[in-house]
């Protein structure tokens, strides 16, 4: 009898252990899984990763939020989740399927769960309330998120920035799917119906030539576009969209739905490779196979996307004047009938932005080695596209916009952020953000890319500085502090004159 019970507890163990090492059960299904933002790997705490759990890919809803810039707090009494940017507000509770998203009840596939202090959500919720192209490769269990890109079609991005490598070298992670309109199992094991093919972009045809990759499509599309190293390629990604059967015949596919369009004269260029990568949204990927490191410009017209080969350089370009001095552009932001955000004390964020410009403009108005222009002198509003065109016709050498942050129903938000959209901006968006930090002493949100017209429509390098939150009680007290002010344009000044080599 005493054996027998022991062979049942001894079962019931080995019951308990298997289970518990079934991805999806009780855990992420691996501890190496990985989560993909804009082809930038994310950091996620060591002991809640992205997985499989109960048949739901879920994943660090903190890691993808913060990565976007939104800001994040969590009411542990309750177990809710509170997210903003701006206007917007997403309310998530532990272990119930309702979520509001800006003041509307919404329903989850899965409910939240907290894994040790870390909150998981759906990754299919992060797409559809944050305007996410979303996937799971479940060979490299990885989750790849691709954010919108304002402005794409009518401008050019630059792009240099890599990621590490998934697993499988130059093929990985592709895994491609049957053209939609079949029904085919997705990556995480369900079964998915491919979207109807009137709803989708059609991909006519594809080329290769003068160091740039044409893609041809039946209406415009917004790729997303982003390096991968470990070998070195450049991945287009272009969402809702399928091959036309004339590219086929032209281009054909193998029995794994993938092909090879070859590369001659172009020694950078080994191949370029394309194939339906996702069938849930339907995803075309393209890779251009590189020999060596390269950057990329991407442009949109009337259908035909361009993908430029550039050189990775990150020297800042600063070419000297016939008087030897450079041209400097400062931009407070906002002004006249545009106040921007304003303070919880009433203070409005265009005068914070006019005050530090012109204490700027003070500081350098007699150096013999810097000339400064401002965008604005006074309390009157030039556009945004008149801020890029007058930086851009006196051929600059910087760009700085100054600027003072907030978010709405986040009063805990605080700190000093500098964001540059163009590689080429980095070492401008350092030194900027280093001396900013030293002036103003608050919290360091860090260096961020975003996707701003400023700082992507001008062609020099060009930063926009946030100098703290006026939605804040800290910052906004520090930042109204006149000798603040003053320690924020001496900042600005000499992280200026070190960017250009200046003692």
């Amino acid at each position: 009898m005493v054996g027998d019970t022991m062979k049942k507890l001894g079962y019931l163990f080995m019951l308990v252990v298997f289970l518990w090492a079934l991805p999806g059960i009780g855990q992420a299904s691996a501890a190496s899984n990985s989560i993909y933002l804009d082809g930038q790997e994310l950091e996620q705490p060591s002991h809640a990763k992205a997985g499989l759990i109960k048949g739901s890919v879920m994943v660090p809803i903190r890691v993808i939020v913060e990565g976007l810039g939104y800001e994040v707090g969590w009411d542990k009494e309750t177990g809710t989740v509170a997210i903003a940017q701006g206007d917007r507000s997403l309310q998530l509770f532990i272990d119930n399927t309702k979520a509001v998203v800006d003041g509307k009840s919404v329903t989850l596939a899965s409910p939240p769960l907290l894994q040790a202090d870390t909150t998981l959500v759906p990754l299919r919720f992060v797409g559809e309330q944050m305007g996410l192209q979303v996937s799971w490769d479940n060979e490299s269990k990885s989750a790849h998120l691709y954010s919108a890109r304002e402005g794409l079609l009518d401008g050019v991005v630059n792009g240099s920035g890599s990621t590490p490598a998934a697993s499988g070298g130059a093929a990985a992670p592709e895994q491609p799917v049957k053209q939609p309109g079949t029904t085919d199992q997705n990556q995480s094991g369900t079964s998915v119906t491919g979207n109807e093919s009137a709803d989708l972009a059609v991909i006519t045809s594809l080329s290769f030539s003068d160091n740039r990759l044409m893609i041809s499509a039946d209406r415009n599309v917004i790729p997303n576009v982003f390096k991968m190293t470990g070998p070195e390629r450049i991945v287009v990604d272009v969402p809702n969209a399928r091959f036309a059967d004339g590219f086929i015949d032209a281009l054909p596919l193998d029995s794994s739905n993938q092909g090879k369009l070859e590369v001659e004269g172009y020694p950078e260029v080994s191949q370029v490779r394309y194939s339906l990568f996702n069938n849930n949204p339907s995803t075309i990927r393209i890779v251009i196979d590189l020999n060596v490191s390269r950057g990329f410009a991407v442009t949109n017209e009337n259908g035909l996307t361009f993908i430029e080969l550039t050189t990775d350089s990150m020297a800042p370009s600063t070419p000297v004047r016939p008087d030897g001095k450079r041209l400097v552009i400062v931009d407070p932001g906002h002004g006249g009938s545009d106040p921007g955000t304003t303070s919880i004390t009433n203070v409005k964020e265009k005068d914070f932005n006019l005050a530090v410009g012109l204490r700027v403009d003070a500081l350098l108005k007699d150096d013999p080695d810097i000339l400064i222009v401002l965008t604005r002198s006074d309390d009157t509003y030039p556009t945004r596209d008149q801020r890029v065109k007058l930086a851009n016709d006196l051929q600059a050498d910087i760009f700085i916009s100054i600027h003072a942050n907030s978010v709405d129903n986040s009063p805990t938000a605080n700190g000093t952020e500098t964001l540059y959209t163009r590689d080429s901006s980095i070492p401008l968006a350092d030194v900027i953000h280093k001396h900013l930090l030293e002036a103003v002493g608050l919290k360091d949100r860090n260096v961020r890319q975003r996707n701003l017209q400023v700082t992507r429509e001008t062609t020099m390098p060009a930063v926009l500085l946030e100098a703290g939150f006026l939605s804040n009680a800290h910052d906004d007290a520090v930042l109204k502090d006149p000798v603040v002010q003053d320690k924020i344009a001496a900042g600005i000044v000499a992280a200026i004159r070190e960017y250009f080599g200046l003692k």
